[in-house]
């Protein structure tokens, strides 16, 4: 699933699932355009790991709450690399506060970030993928969506709007060549560590309950969490041509963990 000669937007790509993101798809030949707002280290990092890996990139810094400041990040990517070939949203808040711990500021906040950014980073980036009559768009959501939190009822009200934003994008930008999917990840370790990792470890480590907390697989069946990487690995295939017919999909990605 080569990605030479394509252009990618990540957004939130200075830590975790981004960061994967970010590196992978550069692995794979994409040239990317590397979205942070506060996590200007980190972005610097995911700069590194992709020159490393012979890849071209550019950060570029934006509040994702605000459309001047998306306007200015699609107008630099393109300004810089000719167009927009793929958006990958991801950029989001988490304050995990309870339903009436949250004021209106807050609310207000969370939802300009997690939802009306993802809504309008779509809608800067259209014009790009129009002019060129192909496009691949993929929302970064979570099982939150689907399902209730018991730590952040405000997330996952955001995470839904996500999924309902996949399904009519992907109906109303398909004539144009272009497609919009949803990826809902489980329970993620963005840690230093595994952040770094773009692979999950060999099934034979996977393989050892007594290295592991006794009840790990009463909520995780392959006996660990999600790895940045293993997000990556999937979005690499839904932006590839191999996926040209996948869209409007919402895929869990939390290794069978809410089925329990």
């Amino acid at each position: 699933m080569k990605l030479t000669g394509k252009t990618a937007l990540v957004t939130g790509a200075g830590t975790g699932i981004g960061q994967g993101i970010a590196v992978e798809l550069a692995r794979r030949g994409a040239q990317v355009a590397v979205h942070y707002n506060r996590s200007a280290d980190g972005a610097l990092e995911t700069k590194r790991r992709i020159e490393e890996a012979g890849a071209s990139c550019m950060l570029v810094q934006a509040d994702v709450a605000h459309k001047p400041n998306i306007d200015r990040m699609v107008r630099e990517t393109v300004d810089r690399f000719g167009t927009v070939d793929i958006l990958i949203n991801n950029a989001a808040m988490q304050l995990n506060y309870d339903l009436f711990e949250y004021d209106e500021e807050q609310f207000d906040r969370m939802m300009a970030v997690n939802l009306k950014g993802y809504w309008q980073c779509i809608q800067a980036v259209v014009p790009c993928m129009k002019a060129r009559g192909q496009g691949r768009i993929v929302n970064i959501s979570s099982v939150h969506g689907k399902r209730p939190t018991d730590f952040d009822p405000v997330y996952a009200m955001t995470k839904g709007g996500i999924r309902m934003l996949g399904r009519e994008s992907a109906i109303e930008l398909g004539r144009y060549g272009i497609t919009v999917n949803t990826v809902e990840p489980g329970a993620v370790d963005v840690g230093k560590r595994s952040s770094m990792r773009s692979a999950p470890p060999p099934p034979a480590n996977v393989a050892k309950p007594k290295s592991r907390p006794r009840d790990i697989r009463r909520k995780f069946p392959l006996g660990r969490i999600g790895l940045p990487g293993d997000v990556a690995h999937l979005v690499c295939h839904i932006v590839s041509d191999e996926s040209e017919f996948l869209n409007g999909a919402a895929i869990r990605l939390d290794g069978a963990s809410m089925l329990l």
